[in-house]
């Protein structure tokens, strides 16, 4: 009997609760409701909820938590139309589907959240129509900033025609030419080199290269890097050597399948310019009978979520992504606010991460794989 009358009591004030949050979120809650729940002034509550320092911590703590208790919610609408802004940034990508660009988005998101910013990603797959639009979104106003990863801009638009102290845009991970917008870098140049190194220190003297897009200077850079190494240990580099791919699996798998076709003694090594392209090598190179690493040892660039995961898992050259997007966020935020006015690089760090992907090549192995 006691039970079941405490069961009903838990019962009525469960519901009791139910009816106060519902008739809570029934009404607009105002800021001036918090401030005449609390006795203070609209004013206060006002400064307490924006984190002004005019306020102390005592009073922002006691108000979010009365906030949070009437289930307060800010009229955006309201806001953004008073201080002019769309509160959203744009992050822009070249290929949505490759899970490198995701990992950075929530590294974007994450100090874009606590600045009161919502991040929209946009889309491009190379479609010239579709780079426009989002220029377009950031100078009609529909967005406050954007984070660019396409390693292209548009031919001709009016914010380019802006001084870059007036352009909110920070290019992320990509060199474009004669572009002075601030970015967040890698030394790609270098990190190809070291992808490279680590293939000849296993003894690998016919390494080729499996680039990326054509004349885009992040591509470029890597081959450059892939060859400098080359050079160095006084190694064959040759056009036979290298073919060009477009950062997805199938461009991977094509030019695995040219390389390997038309070569008449197959190379020990490949430096694949990303880890996408890798993944598709690994899977052509095990349709046509040969094995990675006991036959071909094969390195990547990016070290995305499951590089290590792959079988065999991927010796890769590793990016800080969400360092990196929180970093492109916070060079945003710098930017939009007025604090940088001139362009200016930030270089983040890279290291190899060595994996089962790679071997050493013994003496026995002749330095290569004969094409029977």
């Amino acid at each position: 009997m006691a039970v079941a009358k405490r069961l009903e009591v838990k019962l009525e004030s469960n519901v009791l609760d139910n009816v106060e949050w519902y008739i809570l979120m029934s009404k607009n809650i105002k800021i001036s409701d918090i401030a005449k729940s609390l006795g203070i002034s609209t004013a206060t509550v006002s400064r307490a909820l924006s984190g002004s320092d005019r306020v102390t911590q005592a009073t922002k703590d006691k108000v979010k938590q009365e906030a949070d208790r009437l289930h307060y919610r800010p009229n955006l609408a309201a806001r953004n139309l008073r201080i002019q802004k769309s509160m959203a940034i744009l992050l822009v990508v070249r290929d949505m589907s490759n899970p490198f660009y995701l990992e950075v988005f929530k590294g974007v998101e994450g100090i874009a959240r606590r600045a009161g910013y919502s991040v929209l990603m946009g889309n491009t797959e190379g479609d010239v129509e579709r780079e426009n639009e989002y220029f377009n979104m950031l100078a009609d106003g529909h967005v406050d900033g954007m984070i660019l990863m396409t390693g292209k801009l548009p031919a001709k638009h009016k914010l380019l025609e802006m001084p870059a102290s007036e352009t909110s845009i920070v290019i992320a991970l990509e060199k474009i030419k004669d572009c002075n917008l601030r970015r967040v870098i890698i030394d790609n140049e270098a990190a190809a080199e070291v992808a490279t190194q680590h293939l000849i220190d296993l003894g690998h003297k016919k390494i080729a290269h499996i680039a990326g897009p054509e004349h885009e200077p992040m591509s470029m850079l890597r081959t450059k890097g892939y060859r400098n190494a080359l050079k160095a240990a006084k190694l064959l580099s040759t056009e036979k050597l290298e073919y060009i791919g477009d950062y997805s699996l199938e461009s991977g798998k094509a030019a695995c399948h040219k390389l390997f076709s038309n070569a008449q003694d197959y190379p020990t090594a490949l430096f694949v310019a990303n880890d996408e392209m890798a993944f598709g090598v690994i899977n052509e190179l095990r349709k046509i009978g040969l094995d990675v690493p006991q036959d071909v040892s094969v390195v990547g660039f990016d070290n995305l979520s499951f590089s290590g995961s792959f079988y065999p898992p991927l010796t890769t050259i590793s990016q800080p992504r969400i360092d990196i997007g929180k970093q492109a966020m916070h060079m945003l935020l710098n930017v939009m606010n007025g604090k940088i006015d001139t362009a200016v690089d930030m270089r983040m760090p890279t290291n190899l991460k060595i994996r089962s992907s790679t071997r050493q090549l013994n003496i026995s192995d002749n330095s290569e794989v004969k094409n029977d």
